[in-house]
């Protein structure tokens, strides 16, 4: 059955969030290279989401009915990095008690994604190169090779032109692997989806554990270089959920939190509420000469009060309404004719 011109766009808009400019054309290319087989390699600095790319055009083509297998190649160990890919037949090495399947049997007529592939050793090289070459893989200990239909997205931060120069990755493995090449950006690159990837990081969690970012906070992330990228900002918006749940964050605040500073003891909340509130007038005094509209500045001043209580009670009605010592259906009728809404 052909998967819709649609189905595809939600599948992929679901992996990759954000509306900049650098994800639509992301999700453009990731919608073209999906169509074919050929291999893909995704160039970006670590953290960008490469592997969500990489799940994205297996969930985009019409292999995503069969195995997505991922595979750090920079993080196995040198012994058994061909046994994880290539899987070894039992006593074929100390340990070795049964047959093991390696990676790419396991993504038999699915994607196999090899990421920090820039990392891999020289001699591994020339054995995928073999592999992607042949469609065959062997495993240790065996004398005969095993058919495989897999299609390879690899990714890696590595500048590749300068690992090829010093003699660290093999030229005729990177044009193997690299038949289209995708640039996955930084997060700098589209600081514009910073909302959207909050309330992405925050779906499905109890009010307690959100922190809610006012204009300033969101402006102080937006101009944040995040050397970390998506994934510094989940772990910034996961802290701000344990330090400061169910409150509502200023620029201050932000900085805290990008510096991993211990919060203050009492909490945002608590410092407001500790503060006077001031009822100083909020425009000039009537004279013979101005007179002043008094509806207008009754009306004035009962709106900031209702959103000041409103802030202080993290958005609670009947908790701003004790602090305005309302009822609450009065705060309520009040909040309907100025078009307040809770702030949480």
């Amino acid at each position: 059955m052909a998967v819709s011109t649609a189905d595809i766009e939600r599948d992929i808009a679901y992996l990759v969030i954000g509306a900049s400019p650098a994800v639509q054309r992301l999700r453009a290319m990731i919608a073209r290279v999906a169509a074919s087989d050929v291999s893909v390699l995704l160039a970006g600095p670590s953290g960008s989401g490469k592997e969500l790319v990489a799940q994205a055009i297996h969930a985009a083509s019409h292999r995503s009915p069969n195995p997505f297998v991922a595979i750090n190649t920079g993080a196995i160990p040198a012994e058994l990095i061909e046994s994880e890919l290539f899987g070894h037949e039992k006593g074929s090495f100390t340990g070795a008690h049964s047959r093991r399947t390696g990676h790419f049997e396991n993504a038999h007529k699915g994607t196999l994604f090899l990421d920090e592939i820039g990392d891999m050793r020289f001699d591994m090289q020339v054995k995928l190169l073999r592999v992607l070459e042949e469609r065959f893989v062997t495993r240790v200990g065996s004398s005969s090779g095993t058919p495989v239909d897999v299609r390879i997205v690899s990714a890696t931060h590595q500048d590749m032109d300068s690992a090829m120069a010093e003699g660290r990755f093999r030229q005729d493995l990177f044009f193997r692997l690299g038949v289209v090449l995708v640039h996955v950006p930084s997060l700098a690159e589209r600081s514009e989806d910073i909302p959207q990837l909050i309330c992405h990081f925050q779906k499905g969690k109890p009010s307690g554990a959100i922190a809610h970012f006012d204009e300033s906070a969101l402006e102080r992330l937006m101009a944040h270089d995040w050397p970390g990228n998506v994934r510094e900002l989940r772990n910034v918006v996961e802290r701000a959920g344990v330090l400061y749940g169910g409150e509502i964050l200023d620029a201050a605040d932000v900085d805290l939190l990008l510096t991993n500073a211990l919060p203050p003891l009492e909490s945002r909340r608590e410092r407001m509420a500790a503060a006077p509130i001031s009822f100083a007038p909020v425009g000039p005094a009537p004279s013979r000469e101005q007179p002043i509209d008094l509806r207008q500045e009754i009306e004035t001043i009962e709106l900031e009060r209702i959103n000041m209580a409103l802030e202080l009670a993290d958005g609670i009605v009947s908790e701003a309404a004790r602090l305005l010592t309302l009822k609450r259906t009065t705060l309520i009728e009040k909040m309907r004719k100025y078009g307040v809404q809770a702030l949480a």
